[in-house]
């Protein structure tokens, strides 16, 4: 199979870049759901200018190109050990041509790799069967959603829904549970996967393989068919919105499968996916390697606009409230930050920021707390961003910039305000009680960037100045960033407000309706 390499690398670049047309549609259907005016309605108008623009650019959708995992069917006879080693010089092609972002660490020592390459990565299933082609399946399923799966062992008692047992109705009660848990954390809109039966281990397998599934596909058993229209239909009434900002539409796909396991267990285990959902498949002919055929819907030419007029898209980021109480403000800020124009802020309000700013992630935020930082943060800017980067003869290149989760940074962050000065954090999904004190206490505000949408802020950069922590890897470095016209949502400011909170609270709220028996 001496194109096997070239099918493999083609596939990966697809995957990453190109939004394949069944989640196109879905993401068009909720767009058509929400108030263009709102935060929700921003959120979702990015992610669609994003999917065009990575697509256009042949650049990675997201700078999280995640754990790169691959179901490989083959005919019998076929030698995986080769097809293994093909499969990891393409992984590191991608990498190298910035397709990939370097993910694989150590997780010992936090050494990164540099290529993608390492014990456990990439994930690779192999499976025979009687067909005479071979069937590639890939998918590129990022850390923030990654950390949001989740698995119940019933029976349980969850918070809002009360017991669950081990039937039908036990099985929708996890399955909500697991949507609102989520909250914007894992870049909702999302889809998921869940898997009834097994054990920890091939519970979570089923799950994830449910997302192989297309999304407009009906599920053959009919309890299941009837539980996965249950979820679309409910899981949108909790009111968490994409990126968590408030709104119609959380949920854009769900699938369910089932499997036995011993009379001892009974696992739902739910596999939570954002609205990029990166994946791609192709049958290759087993003689040249050649791809014979795409699995899935090519993403090119289906528009994910939801024929509304293009004028009712308000001019200002973020205008509008999702509750149409109050009204966004446009305030425009240049590095470094005074703290009375931070307070002077107000969840809902949109910064745009020029100037320069420093990404800082897990490895920085540790380091932060017991030296001295590199540079004078004393009104800087931090962001939560882990980019894809390229060097050439003129120095790096951003290729993709969206923001991280920032709830990992939570026992970190507080101290780290407090200690160097910092006016403005931003990332994705929110952080907790530790750092609204310290932006109330020391005059900072929290600002949410669009989770995924790495073409639309890598557009904003435009230039490196400088890299410190290379040692870290390439996601975990700080990089020092010029930017122009960075805009995101203020949704904890100095004043002790936070949005997230307050969404959180309200969908809790909302969960209880759903406490009561629905399948009998």
């Amino acid at each position: 199979m001496q194109h096997f390499e070239d099918s493999i690398y083609n596939l990966i670049v697809e995957t990453s870049t190109n939004l394949p047309g069944d989640v196109r549609r879905a993401v068009a259907k909720g767009r058509a759901l929400e108030d263009r005016a709102t935060r929700s309605g921003l959120a979702l108008t990015t992610i669609a200018q994003n999917i065009g623009m990575a697509e256009a650019q042949v650049s990675p959708i997201c700078q999280d190109t995640g754990m790169p995992t691959f179901i490989i069917h083959t005919p019998v006879g076929i030698n995986q050990i080769e097809m293994k080693k093909d499969i990891h010089n393409a992984i590191v092609r991608a990498t190298k041509n910035g397709k990939l972002r370097p993910n694989s660490v150590d997780s010992l020592t936090g050494e990164n790799s540099g290529d993608n390459l390492g014990a456990g990565t990439p994930v690779i299933h192999f499976e025979q069967w009687e067909e005479d082609k071979i069937d590639v399946r890939l998918i590129l399923k990022g850390g923030g959603c990654e950390n949001k799966n989740i698995q119940y062992s019933l029976p349980a008692e969850l918070e809002g829904l009360g017991k669950a047992g081990r039937d039908l109705d036990g099985i929708r009660k996890c399955i909500l549970h697991a949507v609102y848990q989520a909250q914007g954390q894992g870049c909702s809109a999302g889809f998921i996967g869940a898997g009834i039966g097994g054990d920890r281990t091939t519970g979570y397998e089923l799950a994830k393989k449910q997302l192989f599934r297309k999304v407009e596909d009906v599920n053959p058993i009919e309890d299941l068919s009837k539980l996965e229209d249950y979820i679309m239909e409910n899981a949108n009434k909790l009111g968490i919105g994409t990126m968590g900002f408030g709104g119609e539409v959380s949920l854009l796909g769900c699938k369910v499968g089932v499997m036995n396991r011993l009379p001892a267990s009974f696992f739902v285990s739910v596999a939570y996916n954002c609205w990029a959902f990166r994946r791609q498949g192709v049958l290759v002919d087993p003689s040249t390697g050649n791809i014979e055929e795409w699995l899935y819907e090519s993403g090119t030419g289906i528009s994910v606009e939801d024929g509304r007029d293009q004028a009712s898209e308000s001019e200002v980021p973020g205008a509008g409230d999702n509750n149409a109480a109050t009204e966004s403000r446009e305030v425009r800020l240049t590095t470094p930050i005074s703290e009375e124009d931070i307070r002077s802020l107000r969840v809902g309000d949109v910064v745009i920021l020029s100037g320069e700013m420093h990404t800082g992630r897990d490895a920085l935020h540790k380091y932060l707390m017991d030296h001295d930082a590199p540079v004078d943060l004393d009104g800087a800017v931090i962001y939560h961003c882990g980019p894809v980067m390229m060097k050439d003869e003129e120095g790096w290149h951003v290729k993709a910039a969206g923001p991280t989760t920032s709830i990992r940074e939570e026992p970190y962050q507080g101290d780290i305000i407090k200690k160097f000065g910092i006016r403005a954090v931003i990332g994705k999904g929110g952080m907790g009680p530790k750092t609204l004190k310290a932006l109330q206490e020391h005059g900072g505000v929290y600002l949410n960037a669009i989770g995924g949408a790495a073409q639309y802020y890598a557009e904003c950069i435009k230039k490196v100045n400088a890299v410190d922590f290379m040692e870290f890897g390439i996601p975990e470095a700080m990089w020092h960033l010029d930017v122009e016209g960075f805009a995101a949502i203020v949704t904890m400011d100095a004043h002790g407000n936070s949005l997230h909170a307050d969404v959180e609270k309200d969908s809790a709220a909302k969960l209880t309706q759903f406490k009561e028996p629905v399948f009998k």
